[in-house]
C-alpha cells in the first residue's frame, strides 16, 4: 500500500499538450477513479503513474519517493488494462504466477499466493483450465489475480470492464469494490463511465480538456459541482440546463420566463445558467412543457419535454400514459436549483431537495 503526490504534472506531444499542471494527492489504500470522455487524458495520466509515459514536467511520488526516471518495474505498480493480456498457452494457475516465476520465487511462495488470489476471486476451481475455456468475467479476474499475486504497493485499472457486457460489468463492479476492501490497496481506476465513478470511487477525479475539473467525493459531486461539466457529465440522465439571466432575484429564460429564485442567490447575474436534475423535477403544476418522446426505463420513465425553447428531461416514477404532444406542467423546486456564472462556475449551490 502506498501514497501518492502528483505536483504540477504536464504531458506534451510535441506542440500538443495534453495534460496540464495535474495536481493530486492520493491516501493509502484510497480507490480512487479518473473520469471523464475520450481525450480527457485520464488514461495519459494513469500511464505516467505506471511509468509507461514519460513525464513532461512536474512530478510523482509514490511513498515520498520521485518515481519520475524509474521504470515500471522498479515502481511495485501492477496495472490491470482493457485488455486481458492472458497468455493462451497458460493455464489460470500459471498465468497468476506468471511474474511470481520470473522473479524466482520458491514454489511453496508461489502455490501460497495463487491459491489466497484464487479464492478472494472465485477461481479455486478454475486453475487448471485454459483461457479460451473461460467467460470474460473469469478472464477479467484471472487478469486481476495475476496482478494480486504480486502484492504491489497500488494497483492501477485501465478501463478494465469495457468489453464486458452490461450486467457483467454490474457484478464485477461490485466484485472490484468487495475486492478492495479485503485488501485494502492503493487503487486507480480508470472510466469514461460516471455510473461506475459513482458506485466504486472513495473520490472521484473528474477530468476534462487535459485538466482536473474536481475532485471529491461521488455525493459532493453530485450534489455540488464545481462547473457545468461535472454538473453534465456526473449522474444519469444529466443534468438540465436552461440559460437566461438573473434580475432583481428572478431567473429570466430566454422567451421571457420568469422563474423566482430561493435565498442566498445573486440577485443580478447576465449570461446565467439555471441547472436542476432530472429526478427532481416534478410533474403536476408550475412551468408549461410539451413531451417530446417518453423512455421507459423500468423502473422510472424518462420524459423529454420541450421547456420555455430548451431540450429538458424529468425522471419520473409516475407511470400515467404520456404521448409525445401532450402538455404537462413541471415543478422546480428552489431547494434543488444550481445556478452557473457566464464562466460556466457554480455560483450558487444546490443541496439534494431533501437535505
Amino acid at each position: 500500500m502506498a501514497t501518492m503526490e502528483i505536483r504540477s504534472a504536464r504531458k506534451t506531444y510535441g506542440t500538443l499538450c495534453v495534460l496540464e499542471d495535474i495536481n493530486l494527492s492520493i491516501g493509502d489504500g484510497e480507490f480512487i477513479v479518473l473520469v471523464g470522455p475520450s481525450g480527457c487524458g485520464k488514461s495519459t495520466l494513469l500511464r505516467m503513474i505506471a511509468g509507461l509515459e514519460e513525464i513532461s514536467a512536474g512530478e510523482i511520488r509514490i511513498e515520498d519517493r520521485v518515481v519520475n526516471d524509474l521504470p515500471p518495474k522498479a515502481r511495485d505498480i501492477a496495472m490491470v488494462f482493457q485488455s486481458y493480456a492472458l497468455y493462451p498457452h497458460m493455464n489460470v494457475a500459471d498465468n497468476m504466477s506468471y511474474s511470481l516465476r520470473l522473479r524466482k520465487a520458491d514454489k511453496p511462495t508461489i502455490a501460497d499466493k495463487v491459491r489466497d488470489a484464487s479464492a478472494k476471486l472465485g477461481l479455486g476451481a478454475l486453475l487448471e483450465r485454459k483461457p479460451k475455456a473461460l467467460s470474460g468475467g473469469q478472464r477479467q479476474r484471472v487478469a486481476m489475480g495475476r496482478a494480486i499475486v504480486r502484492q504491489p504497493k497500488a494497483f492501477l485499472f485501465d478501463e478494465p470492464l469495457s468489453n464486458l457486457d452490461a450486467r457483467l460489468r454490474e457484478q464485477m463492479r461490485a466484485e472490484i469494490r468487495k475486492l478492495h476492501r479485503a485488501l485494502g490497496a492503493t487503487s486507480i481506476y480508470v472510466t469514461h463511465d460516471q455510473v461506475e465513478a459513482m458506485t466504486l470511487a472513495d473520490r472521484i477525479v473528474a477530468m476534462h480538456g487535459g485538466h482536473i475539473q474536481q475532485v471529491g467525493t461521488p455525493l459532493e459531486l453530485y450534489d455540488r459541482p464545481a462547473n457545468l461539466f461535472v454538473a453534465g457529465f456526473i449522474g444519469s440522465p444529466g443534468m438540465n440546463f436552461v440559460e437566461g439571466a438573473v434580475e432583481l432575484g428572478t431567473f429570466v429564460m430566454r422567451d421571457g420566463t420568469r422563474l423566482p429564485l430561493p435565498e442566498g442567490m445573486p440577485e443580478t447575474l447576465g449570461g446565467a445558467t439555471l441547472g436542476i436534475r432530472p429526478e427532481h423535477v416534478t410533474l403536476g403544476e408550475g412551468l408549461a412543457a410539451e413531451v417530446e418522446l417518453v423512455e421507459p426505463t423500468g423502473h422510472g420513465i424518462i420524459l423529454h419535454l420541450r421547456l420555455a425553447g430548451a431540450v429538458f428531461r424529468v425522471l419520473t416514477t409516475d407511470r400515467r400514459w404520456l404521448t409525445p404532444g401532450d402538455q404537462v406542467q413541471v415543478g422546480l423546486p428552489a431547494g434543488a436549483l444550481h445556478l452557473f456564472d457566464e464562466s460556466e462556475q457554480r455560483v450558487a449551490p444546490a443541496p439534494h431537495p431533501q437535505q
